[in-house]
């Protein structure tokens, strides 16, 4: 696949993949993505997981056409996209492989010192001629490994993100790029949004006109709204209107109390509301929509003196990945000592800018006044 006159796609698409990372669902598989640039010098971008690393040769040596590359550059360390670096040295030893300081103290841990004898260390900002191409290369610490750099080519306005701007998803699916991108960098990278946010900035001082992530498609049309939704998302903004409710049952009675409050919301004029069990649904998906939305309603029950494991959990996470910058309305359920808003407080205790829109208290089953009191919260939040 050609990008440009003299850059050519070499990737691949993995559908044997269930878990990426070993946690998140990948219905629709997963892209390893290289790129090769040919020039009076040509170079390698990053290699492929170490399961593809024949099918990757072979691409890569069909575009070579016969000739020898002169730089493998390794912008990210992960095994996902260095683990073909030892195959790769193997039919090219003479080739230098590019990276930073941190780079090289990763590549010996994972393939060991002697591995890549050939090493050209680079720093912030440096640039390697090609030819007409150069790459200036940017380091983007936490994007979201302490080694990561981009790299950009003034020639073919062409920046190499790294993991930045990449989704879930093998690329001769076809499928919305907003919602597997959002739910990939929520899960992955969203801990990380200064770092995210320092990076863009220095990308906008960069004339772009093709982004070439690790992951996912391509990306050369309407480039500012992937930018756009970057911004948000690593500013830890609302990117929609609407309510989250998360929420766990154990009878029935939580949920009872959950769906009164969703149906309450529509009839009020909240333009989406989404629903997630979190005994049942992809816990990434749920993270993923507390991040989207601004408002997110915690429905569970006491449990253990405390809450619902799942609940638990997810609060848990919600925090690991930095979460801010919203309002949370709680539903607690208890037969004879309810915990649940004590304890999620407390769990949200280090989480910035949260805004508390009240409690709503069940004792086991609703009563009608927990129903008139769902139905003010309802209005609250569609304030």
């Amino acid at each position: 696949m050609k990008l440009h006159e003299d850059i050519a796609y070499i990737g691949v698409n993995d559908h044997e993949i269930d878990l990426f990372e070993g946690q998140y669902i990948v219905p629709n598989g997963m892209a390893y993505n290289s790129y090769v640039i040919k020039d009076d010098k040509i170079a390698v971008m990053d290699t492929v997981d170490k399961r593809f690393a024949s099918q990757w040769l072979t691409n890569l040596a069909t575009e070579l056409n016969g000739r020898q590359p002169d730089y493998l550059v390794v912008q990210h360390m992960e095994p996902d996209h260095s683990g073909s670096i030892s195959e790769f040295l193997k039919i090219y030893p003479d080739a230098a492989v590019v990276g930073n300081v941190k780079t090289f103290l990763m590549l010996d841990n994972f393939v060991g010192k002697d591995a890549a004898p050939n090493r050209l260390v680079v720093k912030d900002g440096d640039v390697l001629s090609l030819g007409r191409h150069s790459l200036t290369f940017v380091f983007a610490p936490m994007v979201h490994w302490p080694e990561v750099m981009v790299s950009y080519d003034a020639y073919a306005e062409t920046l190499f993100s790294a993991d930045g701007f990449g989704k879930f998803g093998a690329l001769d699916v076809d499928e919305e790029w907003d919602c597997e991108a959002r739910r990939y960098y929520v899960g992955i990278v969203g801990k990380y949004g200064n770092s995210v946010q320092i990076l863009l900035k220095k990308a906008a001082a960069l004339n772009i006109r093709t982004i070439c992530p690790l992951h996912g498609p391509v990306l050369s049309d309407d480039l500012a709204h992937y930018i756009g939704l970057y911004d948000i998302w690593s500013s830890y903004g609302t990117e929609s209107d609407g309510v989250c409710i998360c929420y766990t049952s154990v009878y029935g009675h939580t949920r009872e109390a959950a769906e009164l409050l969703a149906d309450a919301l529509t009839k009020n004029g909240c333009p989406k509301v989404a629903m997630n069990d979190l005994a049942r649904c992809d816990m990434a998906e749920a993270v993923e929509d507390s991040f989207r939305y601004g408002k997110i309603v915690l429905a569970t029950t006491t449990y253990n003196a405390s809450i619902f494991p799942f609940m638990h959990d997810f609060v848990s996470r919600l925090v690991e990945h930095n979460f801010c910058n919203k309002r949370v309305a709680i539903i607690e359920n208890g037969s004879w000592a309810p915990m649940a808003a004590k304890v999620i407080a407390g769990l949200l205790a280090p989480c910035k800018n949260i805004t508390f829109d009240g409690t709503v208290t069940i004792l086991s089953a609703l009563t009608d006044e927990n129903r008139a009191q769902i139905a003010d919260l309802a209005k609250k939040l569609c304030e």
